[in-house]
């Protein structure tokens, strides 16, 4: 899949995933905000199939883990072609590789690559890709949580989903990328509309007084409440 910016407009957000899967792509992210944002070309997405640049006539792409072991590895000689085709020299993208051992996505990692030129990712699949194009590529390895996938297509659609949302004009109201769980090391305060009562359970008082002050310090007060009983590490330190 490849969108365009709209003519005149601002060079968009520009994702490129390389996958074995390209028919995944857009999935989720071609609807709601962030698929609005993709037809007015705010963001654009390319899907690349690895398979494109596999080798002999059934284009294979993989390969027997050497020293042994269950599973199949990309292969370095299929994969670095593929990634300096969709990023040749002076993409200034950075190059990602969605990976279980990778660095763990975060808030503020989140914000410097929305706040970039774009990203290219590279899906795995298998038992991984060779260590060889990691190096070779300069990929930097990124994980979505402590858990394995089927492959990388997933993981990608999480980063870039958390990266289009931020993206200007994407969101309806600024405020709504800044409070909310993780900005500030805080997990983000509760949230109440009507009715005023269900089920026996009324929304705080404090919400409903018109003091604007008094629910500032609320809010903050159940963030830290909440933070300190589900992520006491966001607090520099374990308090259970």
């Amino acid at each position: 899949m490849r969108d365009s910016p709209l003519p005149g407009a601002a060079s968009p957000w520009r994702a490129t995933v390389l996958t074995l899967y390209p028919e995944m792509f857009p999935g989720p992210l071609g609807l709601s905000l962030s698929g609005d944002a993709l037809a007015r070309g705010a963001w654009s997405l390319e899907a690349r199939q690895i398979r494109e640049h596999g080798l002999g006539r059934h284009r294979s792409v993989d390969d027997t883990p050497a020293g042994g072991g269950a599973g199949m590895v990309l292969r370095c000689d299929v994969l670095g072609p593929a990634i300096d085709a969709a990023a040749p020299p002076g993409d200034p993208r950075p190059r990602l590789l969605m990976s279980p051992r990778g660095t763990p996505l975060t808030q503020a990692r989140v914000r410097a690559l929305g706040a970039g030129p774009g990203v290219v990712i590279v899906c795995g699949r298998f038992e991984g890709v060779d260590e060889r194009v990691i190096e070779g590529r300069g990929l930097e390895e990124v994980s979505i949580g402590d858990y394995v996938l089927s492959g990388g297509e997933i993981a990608a659609l999480v980063l870039m989903d958390a990266c289009v949302r931020l993206l200007p004009g994407v969101m309806g109201k600024h405020e709504s990328g800044v409070e909310e769980s993780f900005e500030g090391g805080r997990l983000e305060y509760p949230h109440y509309t009507r009715p005023r009562d269900w089920e026996g359970r009324a929304i705080p008082a404090v919400l409903m007084g018109g003091n604007h002050a008094a629910i500032a310090r609320w809010r903050q007060a159940e963030a830290e409440r909440i933070t300190r009983e589900r992520r006491p590490d966001l607090l520099g330190g374990d308090e259970r």
